[in-house]
């Protein structure tokens, strides 16, 4: 069976990040996409769309994504069932993120929100990496381009 979700839509508040008792990140966020075509009164049309990251991923969106920031996100479509606080049965269905990234450069999300809303990224030092972060390539025969 084949389950992915690829959305690209605005963050509608800060991401919520907490821990399970096993002390792993899970953050949760709300994506506002519109849809392709406006209404019959011919007002844009958006879904709200809930996310959830887990471990290293929930980290990396709580450090670097903030209300209004374009986000491109892949995952998978999930539903959980749960109990409200009077006992009734709810289902929630929401998007499990695999990967997420920036829709927007630097430079644009500045000129959209201003200088204040947006985050500075830190300069990428190549030899901090470690090993799972890249894999070194000894002999650049073998790609196919």
């Amino acid at each position: 069976m084949l389950n992915k979700a690829i959305l690209m839509g605005r963050l509608v508040r800060d991401p919520e990040r907490r821990y399970t008792q096993t002390n792993t990140a899970v953050t949760s966020f709300t994506l506002a996409v519109d849809r392709d075509r406006k209404g019959a009164n011919g007002e844009r049309q958006t879904d709200f769309i809930d996310c959830i990251a887990w471990g290293k991923q929930a980290e990396f969106v709580k450090q670097w994504f903030t209300k209004g920031m374009l986000a491109i996100v892949v995952g998978r479509i999930q539903s959980r069932s749960w109990e409200n606080r009077n006992g009734n049965k709810r289902v929630s269905i929401e998007v499990g993120v695999d990967e997420i990234q920036f829709g927007e450069t630097k430079k644009a999300r500045e000129r959209a929100h201003g200088n204040d809303l947006v985050p500075e990224l830190p300069p990428v030092d190549p030899d901090a990496l470690g090993a799972d972060d890249f894999a070194a390539l000894e002999d650049d025969s073998d790609v196919p381009f």
